[in-house]
């Protein structure tokens, strides 16, 4: 992940057989750093992610939300280890400015993982260790979609939809942007430590497109739908943000100097972003609320994911205010006025935060405003911009293709409004949260 530029390194130099290319040397403390990067990045999920969604959708919905995580992170571990960590990891073929089916996917070498042995290395790290961090990112990324459809998709929907979108979605676009010379993203010279467009501008845009074409939920708008729990919510946003720091800081694949700036960075664009989201709330309400507290935290920690390993204190400071203000808008104000049903505003954090910061990465990483890339400003933010531009359309209409295939193949992707009254939990599981 990341990139070298100028020959400074920030984040992996390339993946695998380059890192082996290079005589890689093992390294104690950056496989330490790495191991617990790794369950940080985890703990994102269950219990962070499954806590935050299931705080916020109603209390028959709660149990819906943690079986959901669950299935998806043992199904798409699964994959991983079948197939999506080869096709995501494999260079073979792959060329520095040239365009070929190996710059949009990798290859079948690392099939089964059955060539990963216990002495094989990643840059200063066992593979397996960085195979394991690449695996939670997959894990976490199809999730952050079901806030945009929460309360209202079946299970098995669910479950096959983000099989596909894993495989057709997520897998080319992170080969794309991390994979080393050769990927598309790569040679157009995207800088993306730690997953602006490959994770939130990605699960953002198909949370947008599916909550489009699954409709709203049973009584939206008019009906009010307030979090069951914001204890949960809050318990689940505050573990997000600690593991947010496995997410970007580990993105260094080194316990180094750019993992620490990338540490106070990620910090920074927090804080900036909790300021930013209550102080529009008092202007706008008169009143701060901990929910917004908590997703000004979440649009700052969104919006430093891609720049956190190329920008300065001052870019983040700048980065996690401005960014916290427009996801608020985009929340307040343009999800209200289009009328979508994006339930836990998946698209309004993740697709806008994730959108602001890739382009302000062009503009906050060079060195005239405290970054560490030597760039001319306008030709970076052009680059970002048609990065975004690409992955935004490239991923509304491959998600639009798999709702459709998944709707066919499951026979419909939602629940009957007798269900949905019901309840996800019962009615899917057979459970109740509360009794």
């Amino acid at each position: 992940m990341g990139r070298i530029v100028n020959g400074v390194g920030v984040g992996l130099a390339s993946l695998p057989g380059l890192a082996m290319a290079q005589e890689a040397v093992l390294d104690s403390g950056d496989t330490a750093w790495m191991m617990v990067s790794t369950v940080l990045v985890l703990m994102m999920l269950v219990p962070g992610l499954a806590l935050f969604y299931g705080g916020m959708v109603r209390a028959k919905n709660l149990l819906s939300v943690f079986t959901q995580c669950f299935a998806v992170a043992g199904v798409i571990g699964m994959l991983w280890v079948i197939y999506g960590y080869s096709l995501f990891a494999d260079t073979t073929g792959m060329q520095e400015g040239v365009l070929n089916l190996h710059s949009l996917i990798g290859g079948f070498k690392h099939l089964l993982l059955i060539d990963l042995g216990r002495e094989s290395l990643t840059a200063s790290i066992p593979e397996s260790v960085f195979a394991t961090f690449q695996m939670t990112f997959a894990l976490i990324t199809p999730m952050i979609i079901a806030g945009a459809f929460a309360e209202r998709m079946t299970f098995a929907a669910v479950v096959l939809f983000a099989a596909l979108w894993f495989t057709f979605c997520y897998i080319p676009l992170a080969h794309m942007a991390w994979s080393g010379p050769g990927g598309l993203l790569w040679d157009w010279g995207i800088l993306e430590f730690a997953g602006g467009t490959v994770v939130h501008i990605n699960a953002g845009v198909a949370g947008l497109v599916a909550c489009l074409v699954l409709g709203r939920r049973k009584g939206f708008p008019h009906v009010a739908m307030p979090p069951h729990n914001m204890g949960f919510a809050l318990t689940g946003a505050a573990l997000l943000w600690v593991g947010w720091f496995g997410f970007n800081v580990g993105s260094a694949v080194a316990a180094s100097a750019n993992a620490g700036m990338a540490m106070l960075t990620t910090q920074i664009a927090a804080c900036s972003g909790i300021v930013g989201w209550l102080a529009v709330e008092v202007w706008k309400s008169g009143k701060p609320s901990a929910l917004g507290a908590a997703s000004g935290a979440l649009a700052g920690l969104v919006t430093i994911t891609p720049a956190c390993g190329f920008v300065g204190p001052g870019g983040a400071l700048v980065m996690g205010f401005v960014t916290a203000v427009v996801c608020y808008f985009a929340i307040a104000g343009l999800k209200r006025s289009l009328g979508y049903d994006d339930a836990l505003d998946a698209f309004g954090l993740h697709g806008v935060g994730g959108i602001v910061g890739s382009i302000l990465t062009g503009v906050f990483a060079s060195t005239s405003l405290g970054g560490f890339q030597d760039i001319d400003i306008a030709s970076q933010v052009l680059v970002q911009a048609k990065s975004v531009l690409f992955t935004i359309v490239y991923c509304a209409v491959v998600t639009y293709l798999l709702l459709k295939l998944t709707g066919w193949l499951t026979r419909g992707l939602r629940v009957s409004e007798e269900v949905e009254q019901q309840g996800l939990d019962i009615s899917q599981h057979g459970e109740r949260a509360y009794t």
